[in-house]
């Protein structure tokens, strides 16, 4: 298989930003749905003596949300696990509103309080904070470590890459609707190490074609090299997704959001790591064209004349 990746970088950046464009007006329009773990809510964990389902726990739910809002509609999680405990998140509620489900839920069954938390607005702007916090660190470490391992300009050309792949896994969070929590941060986290790790081993490859002598000019070397590696590439994203995938299928509700963020994250990641971050180091380099054709010239003993042209 042989692809042309440099000769048609325009076509792969153009196709990117289209998704681009289609995420980042998701996220100006739409916004982000917040869960309770950056907007603030109440947890509710009971334990119920007799076996209950999803379906009763959410009609009853439905019901305590005629009158108390927070109950009804999508902003609720209802997770059951052994031992026939419920683990149910709303947004926040007042004390008059607590007493109220107490009681009302009671029509599914006979209960006792395992535990009950609140968590302030105050607390989910801190996490806000923290998580834009360890995209800013781990995004300038990632800079350091591919400028001393490689060129700034390849680490320029990461970065691109690495916001490509975010901007379309929150983009597409945000078209979805689905809330997002505290592990959806490690999604986008995971995301990131994934991502460059497939792009660092497109680099290492362009790199050690670089080193070798070649007669062939700096698109054409970017352009092998990538197609080297390219059946690596997909195989390991393939069985990555396929893990990903069944997840998503058996996980349950409480996985949706990052096994769907981890899964546009890879899918994205996977396509800038052959037709973004290679293009953008052409892009930004085009006179390297040049000098290979210069060196060539010099190198295979041309007349003085020829040299004298090149040189100039």
């Amino acid at each position: 298989m042989h692809i042309e990746i440099v000769k048609n970088s325009k076509r792969w950046v153009a196709l990117s930003l289209v998704f681009i464009v289609i995420s980042l007006g998701s996220l100006l329009t739409k916004g982000l749905n917040y869960g309770i773990d950056f907007s603030g809510g109440n947890l509710f964990q009971l334990k119920f003596e007799k076996p209950v389902t999803l379906k009763e726990i959410n009609t009853a739910l439905d019901k305590i949300g005629k009158d108390i809002h927070q109950f009804g509609g999508n902003g609720r999680k209802v997770q059951i696990s052994e031992g026939n405990e419920v683990l149910i998140r709303i947004q926040e509620i007042t004390e008059k509103e607590k007493n109220k489900f107490y009681d009302e839920i009671k029509e599914v069954g006979k209960y006792e309080i395992v535990k009950e938390d609140k968590v302030g607005a105050s607390v989910g702007k801190e996490l806000k904070m923290s998580a834009v916090y360890s995209l800013a660190i781990g995004t300038v470490m990632i800079v350091a470590y591919i400028t001393m391992r490689f060129e700034f300009m390849f680490a320029v050309a990461g970065i691109l890459a690495l916001l490509h792949d975010i901007i379309i896994a929150i983009g597409g969070i945000s078209l979805l609707g689905y809330e997002i929590d505290t592990a959806f941060i490690a999604a986008v986290l995971t995301i990131l190490g994934y991502s460059i790790n497939d792009t660092i081993v497109v680099f290492d490859r362009i790199r050690e074609t670089l080193r070798k002598k070649s007669d062939l000019t700096f698109g054409e070397i970017l352009n092998k090299s990538v197609n080297q590696v390219m059946v690596r590439s997909l195989n390991t994203s393939i069985t990555t997704l396929l893990a990903v995938v069944a997840i998503l299928i058996f996980g349950g509700e409480s996985l949706r959001t990052f096994i769907t963020t981890l899964l546009i994250g890879i899918m994205a990641g996977t396509y800038s790591s052959i037709f973004i971050a290679t293009p953008l180091i052409y892009l930004l380099e085009k006179d390297r064209d040049k000098k290979v054709e210069n060196s060539k010239y010099l190198d295979n003993g041309d007349d003085d004349e020829h040299k004298e042209k090149i040189l100039v």
